[in-house]
C-alpha cells in the first residue's frame, strides 16, 4: 500500500523552495504518492456551506489554494516515482476537452504516474465563476467522464451528450498510461456510489472510518459487471478535520494504527490528509511534515 501525502497547497506564505524542499524530501523518505486538491475562490457570502451543509463556515485555509494542476506540473518535473494524484479535481471547475490535454501533459511529464480523482464539488460560487451550476454537478458529471475517456482514446474523437460536445478532431497528446490514468471517484451520496460502480476505477472517499469504506467498497464491488476489474482504495484520513479543534492524544499514533488496518485490508492508497492540522502553524512548518508522519509510513507502507 502506498502512504501519501498532500502536497503543500492551501494557506499563505507557500514558496518554490518549500515545495521543492518538500517534495523531494518526501520521495526521498519513501512516500509514494503525492496529492493535490481543488478550489479557487473563498466566498465571503457563501449560499452553500462547507461540504453543502448549510451555515457551516469555510476552512479559512481556502482563502488560499495554489492551482491543482500547474502544481502537479511542477512536481512531475522534481519527482521520479510517486504515483501524482487528484483528490479531487471538482468537475464543475473544468470542461472535459481542455481538461483532457492538461492531464494528458501532466501524464507525459511525469512518465506515467497520474491518478485522476473527481468529486462532483459543494460550492455554488465556485460552479458560478466556472459557467457551470451546483445544481446540475451529478448530471454532469455522467456526461464529464465520457467525455473526458473519450478524448483520451484513439483520434479521430467525437462526442455528443447532454452537456458536452466535441466535434470529430484530433485531440493530443494522448495520456502515457494507455488507455488512460486511473480515474478515482470522490463522490458519497448514492448516486454518486452508482457513478462509481459504473464509471470509475478506483474509490477516494475522505475522513471516513476504514471499516465503513471497506463494507461500502465490498457492497460496490459486488454490483460491477464481468468485464470490470474490482473498484481499488485509496484512503484519504484527516490529521484533523477542518474547524475541528486540535485533536487529544497522539494524531502520529492514531494514523499509524489507521494505514495498519487499510493495509491489512489491501487498500491501494492511504492518503494522509494534513492541511487543516493545527500541527502546520505556518508555510514554513510544511517542511518538516514528510518527517513527522514517518511512523504512518512505516505502519503501511510496502
Amino acid at each position: 500500500m502506498r502512504i501519501g501525502l498532500c502536497l503543500p497547497q492551501l494557506g499563505e506564505g507557500i514558496t518554490v523552495d518549500i515545495l521543492r524542499g518538500f517534495t523531494t524530501r518526501a520521495e526521498a523518505l519513501g512516500y509514494g504518492s503525492l496529492w493535490v486538491q481543488d478550489h479557487f475562490l473563498w466566498p465571503l457570502s457563501p449560499a452553500r456551506g462547507y461540504g453543502g451543509r448549510t451555515g457551516a463556515p469555510i476552512p479559512p485555509q481556502y482563502r488560499s489554494v495554489l492551482a491543482p494542476l500547474e502544481l502537479l506540473a511542477a512536481v512531475a518535473t522534481w519527482t521520479t516515482t510517486p504515483l501524482l494524484g487528484t483528490s479531487v479535481l471538482v468537475a464543475g471547475n473544468h470542461w472535459p476537452a481542455p481538461l483532457a490535454q492538461r492531464l494528458a501533459t501532466i501524464d507525459l511529464l511525469c512518465g506515467g504516474r497520474l491518478a485522476v480523482g473527481l468529486g462532483a464539488g459543494w460550492s455554488a460560487e465556485e460552479h458560478a465563476a466556472s459557467g457551470t451550476e451546483v445544481a446540475t454537478r451529478g448530471a454532469r458529471m455522467d456526461d464529464f467522464v465520457a467525455a473526458l475517456c473519450t478524448c483520451w482514446g484513439d483520434d479521430p474523437v467525437m462526442h455528443d451528450g447532454p452537456f458536452f460536445t466535441i466535434p470529430p478532431t484530433l485531440l493530443r497528446p494522448k495520456p502515457v498510461q494507455r488507455p488512460r490514468p486511473s480515474l478515482l471517484s470522490g463522490l458519497w451520496s448514492p448516486a454518486g456510489l452508482e457513478r462509481t460502480v459504473r464509471q470509475f476505477d478506483g474509490w477516494n472517499p475522505a475522513g471516513m472510518p476504514v471499516a465503513t469504506s471497506k463494507v461500502i467498497l465490498d457492497e460496490m464491488n459486488t454490483r460491477r459487471s464481468v468485464e470490470q476489474a474490482p473498484l481499488t482504495m485509496h484512503h484519504r484520513a484527516f490529521a484533523q478535520f477542518p474547524l475541528a479543534p486540535t485533536p487529544a492524544g497522539d494524531v502520529v499514533g492514531r494514523l499509524a494504527d489507521e494505514a495498519s488496518e487499510a493495509a491489512a485490508h489491501g487498500y491501494a492508497d492511504f492518503i494522509i490528509e494534513h492541511n487543516f492540522w493545527s500541527g502546520i502553524t505556518d508555510a514554513e512548518a510544511w517542511r518538516d511534515v514528510p518527517e513527522l508522519f514517518l511512523p504512518v509510513l512505516a505502519a503501511g507502507g510496502s
